[in-house]
Formats: C-alpha cells, sequence, structure tokens
C-alpha cells in the first residue's frame, strides 16, 4: 500500500511539473523546432508565401555554386569575421589592461566605455551614417586635422567593410569589461613571483595573464565569430536608401551573408533558396565552433590544469 501511495505521488509530482513545464515545452516546438524542421524542408523546394512549395530538390543549393551575389556576400562575411574578431579581442584586452589601472576617475572611464554597448543599434547606425559622411562627418574631420587621407567610407567599395568593422567596434565595451573582470581575477602573488624572478611586462602576460584569462577568450571568440557570421544591422544600416531598403553599398562591397538571406526571403520572396542559404550558414558557423573547440585542447588553460 505504501509503495503505491508512493508511486501515486511520483506520477503526481511528475505530472504537475509538466504542467507547470507545458508554456516553455509549447513555445520551444512552435517557435524554435517546428520553424528549424519547416526550413529543412523548404530549403528542398521553391517556395514564395504565394503558392505552396514545389519539390525542386537539390536545386536552391546547386544555385547557390552559380549565384555570384551569394559568393559575394559569402566573401564579405568572412573577411569582416577574419578581421573583425582579432581586432575585438586584441582591442578588448588591451583596454581592459588600461582599464584595470589605479587612476582617478577609473569608475567614470568605465562607464564611458561601456556606454556604445546600451545604445540601441538602429541609433548608433545612423550616427555612425553622420560621423562617416564624407563631406561633414566628424570621423573625416577629425582626419583633416591630423593631415591623413579622408577617404569616402560609404561611397567607396575598398572602405565600405572598414566603416563596418569601425561600427561594430564602437560596440566592445562589453567584451572588453568581461575581459577586465577575468584579469581581476588572476591571483597577484602570480605577479609577484613573476616579478622576483625578472619578469618583464611580456613576461607577465605571457606566462601568467594570457593562460588565466584562456578560457574566456575561448567563449569571447566563439561568440564574436558567431555574432559577425551572422552580422546584418552594421551593413544595412550604413547602406539603406531612401525607400528603406539596403542596397548593400557601392559594388556590393558591404553586402553580408545575412543581408542576402534577407533580401532573398523577404524582397524576392524566394523562401525556399534563402532557407537553403540559412542551413548553409549554419553548417559554417557548426564547422568553424567544432575547429575552435578542437584547437582549444592547446591553448586554452583551466584552473585545475594550472594547479
Amino acid at each position: 500500500m505504501t509503495a503505491t501511495t508512493a508511486k501515486r505521488g511520483a506520477r503526481r509530482q511528475t505530472l504537475l511539473g509538466l504542467a507547470f513545464a507545458s508554456p516553455f515545452i509549447v513555445g520551444a516546438a512552435v517557435f524554435i523546432v517546428w520553424p528549424v524542421l519547416a526550413s529543412a524542408g523548404y530549403s528542398f523546394t521553391d517556395f514564395n508565401l504565394f503558392q505552396a512549395p514545389s519539390w525542386v530538390g537539390l536545386d536552391n543549393y546547386a544555385h547557390m555554386l552559380q549565384d555570384s551575389t551569394f559568393w559575394k556576400a559569402l566573401w564579405n562575411t568572412l573577411f569582416l569575421t577574419v578581421t573583425g574578431v582579432p581586432l575585438t579581442i586584441i582591442i578588448s584586452i588591451v583596454g581592459a589592461h588600461f582599464l584595470n589601472l589605479p587612476v582617478r576617475g577609473q569608475p567614470l572611464y568605465r562607464a564611458l566605455v561601456y556606454l556604445p554597448t546600451i545604445v540601441p543599434v538602429v541609433v548608433g547606425g545612423y550616427l555612425w551614417r553622420w560621423l562617416l559622411n564624407t563631406q561633414y562627418g566628424f570621423v573625416n574631420y577629425f582626419l583633416g586635422v591630423l593631415h591623413l587621407p579622408q577617404p569616402e567610407w560609404l561611397e567607396q567599395p575598398d572602405w565600405g567593410k572598414p566603416a563596418i568593422l569601425l561600427m561594430c567596434l564602437w560596440t566592445i565595451g562589453g567584451t572588453m569589461i568581461i575581459y577586465l573582470a577575468a584579469i581581476k581575477d588572476v591571483p597577484g602573488e602570480l605577479y609577484e613571483a613573476a616579478e622576483l624572478d625578472g619578469a618583464g611586462w611580456w613576461g607577465r602576460f605571457r606566462f601568467i595573464t594570457w593562460p588565466t584569462i584562456s578560457p574566456v577568450t575561448l567563449f569571447q571568440v566563439i561568440v564574436t565569430v558567431i555574432a559577425y557570421l551572422q552580422i546584418f544591422t552594421q551593413p544595412y544600416l550604413l547602406t539603406q536608401t531612401r525607400l528603406n531598403e539596403a542596397s548593400g553599398g557601392p559594388g556590393q562591397s558591404m553586402i553580408s551573408y545575412a543581408m542576402y538571406l534577407y533580401q532573398n526571403a523577404f524582397v524576392f520572396l524566394k523562401m525556399g533558396y534563402a532557407s537553403a542559404m540559412a542551413w548553409v550558414l549554419f553548417l559554417i558557423t557548426l564547422v568553424i565552433t567544432l575547429l575552435l573547440l578542437w584547437s582549444s585542447k592547446k591553448w586554452v588553460h583551466y584552473g585545475s590544469e594550472r594547479d
């Protein structure tokens, strides 16, 4: 009798737990699982929202090989990723060291560095369109004061991607603060022992700071890589026309993979092709992430390993 009562109580607890979790389960099924499965199916069809999907097999994937805009968007995205990720990590580490210096006004400096992170991206986009304006933008005015060349940021193909990088690097305050917390977590006695051994600033960074913050660096590299591979808002806002549509910049030099995916889905209404592009982007992201995790065995050092 006791065993039967216990089983009923356990079953009641299970049902009660499922009842409380049901909103999340239903929401995840409707808004995550179903769209993922549907996009996988649509990637093998010709689907434009106004007619029933028709099966085309691998035609959407084969079309990418002949689509020049696809390759342009992929190249732009990979270029931004390869250049933006190292710049983000290096500038964040250097900036975190400066924010860690015991100087007057230190809290103010930290707040100012973090401030651009909380500015809405749309507001930041229009702000940077003004800053990068060739005729009256502050960036070119500052370069002119220094007697440096004043490029046409948003008009010349060669300067489009650097303009996007400037806008992205403007908001790395969050990453800098994370590195600041990681650096402050390094035990002070390690630095003292290194100084007694005659280690300079580079030796202290190479053998103490870098190994200690390497787990944080792995996390930041993965997150930043994913962010750059999915970059959309910055190039979209910088190349937006008066018709509220993004052109991709001169010669499509600023079109990103996500932008072209968006255009195919909601401008050209080629949902099948856009779904195929989404799955290709997912596979690219997955491969790069797995490679980073595999390579981390050689350069990431965790606390238990250091001990």
